[in-house]
């Protein structure tokens, strides 16, 4: 399975929501400037990151047979 394309991208997607993630955290636990210009753009982007990562998980799973009992 680790070898497998579509679960590479989907384990890189999660790891690009994480860190995000991070980000956003960082930035709001800091506060002041970065926070104030950054924090509703940082969160759209996890967002947005998320869901495809949500979605490529999901097509990892209907691709590989997970669904469906088969």
């Amino acid at each position: 399975m680790t070898r497998d394309p579509l679960f590479i991208i989907a384990a890189v997607a999660c790891l690009a929501v994480l860190v995000i993630l991070m980000i956003g955290i960082g930035g709001f636990a800091k506060g002041g400037d970065f926070n104030r210009k950054h924090a509703n753009r940082l969160m759209r982007y996890r967002i947005i990151a998320q869901a495809c990562a949500v979605a490529l998980i999901l097509l990892f799973v209907v691709i590989r047979g997970g669904i469906g009992g088969r």
